[in-house]
């Protein structure tokens, strides 16, 4: 959820259950007010005819209208409590009873006790109070709407220095892209969150540079020395004076080495490819390299006496022969080494995708784990670079390489229409 969407509903989680209270109170007060309007008026309305009887020591006229009615009613009862209540206001012109306040009193004239009742209308009150309250209801509805548009935009705005961080951070790459530089901005939380990161980027590329450099002078200065060593080794092996257990020890010296060699070589090609130092790019006959391939490797297919079914349809790639010797090379190797005496190869290639299937272990591989580096089983042969090596080609050279086990075979797939 992104902030400001939060911070609206908050702010209305907020707002809402204020106004209502807000507006609760305010419509109590406003009827209240107006209320003690109506009974101001009943006060005069008595007062004038205390009034008239002390002038004229008898009873005034009464006449009644649409809002007012007073009613003298003779009692025999000479003390009546004088108090105000709501009750129902009967309007003979409309016909209809309407919300009403009286006012009850007595007074004594000639002798005689009578009882006050003074009837006023408040429906013009009601009226007026529904009024007031719809016209503030309806004006707080209008600034909520105002409030939440204006914030939406200000805050959209205020926080554009934010999102173009973000997305310079999501678009940036150690390989292609230099540090990340944010544009300026007055807010101070986003011009320090900037600082933090174009320093952390700049570390990150310079770290980065420094490991690159140091993987590649590794790979090469190694170079050198594992061929001195396996140059002595070989000078060794062939000198017929060494007994059976030191050829045997210089024998395993030299498969170590040569699996040292190998590894080197792999790292290096693997730098190479991460940082797109091979850039050969030319049309590829797949269907011409792989089937080469497959009758370099027919040795190899006949020691384990590999089923091996092709079916390849023509298809020209633009990519580096290169690496997609390489490519072909470490996944028909896999196909092999993992395989079992009597196992079966597929492979199909079509114009969209390149399929190559092996029998071996019944059980399907970690789809996370096999591309990693230095993954292998115990028992392999390999350096643990082969995959990683291919899945590295396919993301340099714009292709998709998937892992699935089906029918007891394990599919690698690469697909060329990614590109």
């Amino acid at each position: 959820m992104r902030l400001s969407v939060k911070y609206n509903r908050t702010t209305l989680l907020i707002t809402i259950p204020l106004i209502l209270i807000a507006g609760i109170v305010y419509y109590l007060s406003i009827s209240y007010i107006l209320t003690d309007q109506v009974t101001h008026l009943l006060n005069s309305e008595e007062k004038e005819i205390y009034d008239y009887v002390d002038i004229n020591h008898h009873l005034p006229q009464v006449f009644e209208t649409n809002t007012q009615k007073i009613v003298l009613t003779p009692v025999k009862d000479d003390h009546i409590e004088r108090r105000f209540t709501d009750t129902p206001f009967y309007n003979k012109k409309q016909g209809n009873y309407e919300a009403g306040r009286a006012l009850i009193s007595s007074i004594k004239v000639n002798g005689q006790n009578y009882k006050i009742q003074i009837l006023e209308s408040k429906v013009e009150t009601e009226d007026l109070i529904q009024a007031i309250f719809a016209i503030t209801l309806g004006l707080i509805l209008v600034l909520i709407l105002v409030l939440l548009i204006t914030n939406r935009l200000i805050l959209n705005r205020l926080w554009k220095p934010f999102y173009d961080t973000l997305s310079k951070i999501q678009l940036f790459n150690l390989k292609d892209m230099p540090a990340v530089e944010a544009a300026n901005t007055d807010i101070d939380e986003f011009r320090e969150l900037n600082e933090a990161v174009n320093k952390m980027s700049l570390k990150v590329k310079t770290d980065y540079e420094d490991l690159k450099a140091f993987t590649e002078n590794a790979a090469h200065e190694l170079l050198t020395p594992v061929a001195i060593i396996n140059s002595k080794l070989d000078t060794l092996i062939q000198n017929t004076e060494l007994s059976e257990k030191q050829s045997k020890l210089v024998s395993d010296m030299y498969q170590t080495v040569t699996r040292m060699t190998r590894l080197n070589k792999s790292l290096l090609l693997l730098v190479k490819v991460e940082n797109k130092l091979i850039k050969d790019t030319q049309p590829v006959d797949l269907k011409k390299m792989i089937t080469e391939m497959v009758d370099q490797f027919e040795e190899l297919f006949h020691d384990k006496e590999l089923v091996v079914n092709c079916r390849l349809d023509k298809n020209v790639i633009e990519a580096s022969y290169y690496l997609m010797e390489i490519l072909i090379n470490n996944l028909l190797i896999n196909a092999i080494r993992h395989n079992y005496l009597g196992g079966m190869v597929n492979i199909k290639l079509t114009a969209n995708s390149l399929r190559v299937q092996n029998t071996g272990d019944d059980k399907a591989l970690n789809n996370e784990d096999i591309f990693k580096r230095f993954n292998k089983s115990s028992d392999s042969e390999g350096s643990g670079l082969g995959l990683t090596i291919c899945r590295q080609i396919c993301q340099t050279s714009g292709f998709d390489l998937t892992y699935s086990f089906t029918a007891s075979l394990h599919t690698f797939n690469i697909n060329f229409s990614k590109r």
